[in-house]
């Protein structure tokens, strides 16, 4: 766990608008993430800045119990050229907390970091926390997964 300050990141990717009450992104989450692969939507994302996949959680209600939306998509230079069907969103700069999810994806390794987290008591932001599936996250056995957990300065 450390903190660092990022810059403002510009996202092209999908979205859906789902709460953690009574399960409900257990289901969603998982449903855009396949979208995201089978709708092969990283080759729609025009001016992409690498291949890194970014899952964001933003526009929250008020906090992790209460509605937010999740963005999957692919970093880019701007925001000028979104295509029909895709959404831009800017991840906002400032402090961030950061933690690595280490393990088989399909052990559920994020979800169980994020119930970490939860339990924490960090002075979130609520504005916007991502993972960045990268490089380290390209063998689903031995995965890697990047964590930002925007903070109050």
């Amino acid at each position: 766990m450390n903190t660092i300050t990022i810059k403002p990141i510009n996202i092209i990717g999908i979205a859906v608008r789902t709460t953690n009450e009574n399960g409900q992104s257990a289901a969603d989450i998982p449903l855009l993430w396949n979208r995201f692969f089978t709708e092969n939507i990283a080759a729609r994302i025009p001016g992409k800045i690498s291949e890194e996949v970014y899952s964001i959680y933003t526009d929250y209600e008020l906090d992790y119990t209460k509605p937010y939306t999740t963005i999957i998509g692919c970093r880019v230079e701007q925001l000028t050229d979104i295509p029909e069907g895709l959404i831009g969103k800017v991840i906002g700069g400032g402090s961030y907390t950061t933690f690595v999810a280490k393990g088989k994806l399909s052990d559920q390794i994020v979800f169980t970091e994020w119930q970490k987290i939860w339990n924490t008591d960090l002075p979130r932001a609520y504005t916007s926390d991502f993972e960045i599936y990268g490089a380290g996250a390209q063998n689903p056995d031995q995965a890697e997964v990047e964590i930002f957990v925007g903070v109050k300065e």
